[in-house]
């Protein structure tokens, strides 16, 4: 990807081609939302209308992340750490997303070879399997824009995700270790924390307080930095950092990682999967998911 140096991901939306994503997004730049951080931003602020969650909860997010980003050498941010100060004085993009919470664009990229488990055990590299994969993209859930749903909240597509994931893998969120959370912008982690369940709704802002989800809390997430430290290249790194961790080769590696789960965006058709270390045995049904 070269969105620093090429192509400006980020950038007010204008000259579109024609398609019939685009007339949405045409749409909704006439109401004044041009960019990506505008319309996340208002499903973030109803968010926090419905639970009560603050900018100094979200503050606890970016500052894990680039706590993870600044021990981690190949972090954009690495050295980089934040304080609560450094979050709250950074300036508003769009209400209530402050740069602070908005990932940057990278050049960078990700390679990731799938082949077969009998196949990946004759390798030299220690195998990491894919435990299960699921795709959610519910009723009314449009592109950034999914803004005539009963509940704007980008939580739907994920839960959706969740559901399937669960079911497929035999596992519960009790069973995961490290959770990787795409994270184009930091508050959304929060409804994403709940809809695959590590949370109820409207808990997350209690739940990532108190180092709970860095090394040593009880439910590690982004250890590599996230897109919001270590690079944004649309999620593609977090399945490296989730590799990582099973292979126990991770700069900032959490003890005893048997299931790690990687997700997609959300406010967007997304996906997840759960990738698994192949010495740990897994029985079906281990912790069903009622979420």
């Amino acid at each position: 990807m070269n969105e620093r140096s090429e192509y400006r991901f980020g950038a007010p939306l204008q000259m579109m081609q024609p398609t019939s994503e685009n007339v949405l997004f045409a749409y909704m730049g006439a109401q004044g939302l041009y960019t990506p951080a505008a319309m996340i931003a208002l499903t973030m602020r109803r968010y926090m209308h419905e639970t009560g969650a603050t900018s100094d909860d979200f503050a606890n997010y970016s500052i894990a992340a680039r706590r993870h980003a600044a021990t981690n050498p190949n972090a954009f941010f690495y050295g980089k750490p934040i304080t609560r100060e450094d979050y709250l004085n950074s300036r508003l993009i769009a209400d209530p997303l402050r740069l602070l919470d908005c990932c940057q664009e990278s050049d960078g990229g990700v390679a990731v070879v799938v082949v077969s488990a009998e196949r990946a055990r004759s390798l030299r590299q220690k195998p990491v399997l894919i435990r299960g994969a699921a795709q959610g993209s519910p009723r009314g859930t449009m592109g950034l824009g999914a803004y005539y749903k009963p509940d704007i909240v980008p939580r739907d597509e994920c839960a959706a995700a969740a559901r399937q994931i669960y079911e497929t893998a035999g596992l519960g969120p009790k069973d995961i270790q490290v959770a990787i959370l795409y994270d184009h912008f930091g508050p959304t982690v929060l409804p994403s924390l709940e809809a695959y369940g590590f949370c109820e709704y409207g808990e997350a802002k209690d739940f990532i307080k108190g180092g709970n989800i860095e090394i040593g809390g009880t439910l590690p997430v982004n250890t590599h930095g996230g897109q919001l430290g270590e690079a944004y290249i649309h999620g593609m790194n977090g399945v490296a950092e989730a590799v990582r961790q099973l292979r126990g080769t991770a700069v900032n590696q959490v003890e005893g990682v048997h299931n790690v789960l990687v997700t997609a965006g959300s406010g967007v058709p997304t996906s997840a999967a759960i990738l698994k270390d192949p010495s740990i045995r897994v029985f079906d049904r281990l912790s069903p998911y009622s979420g």
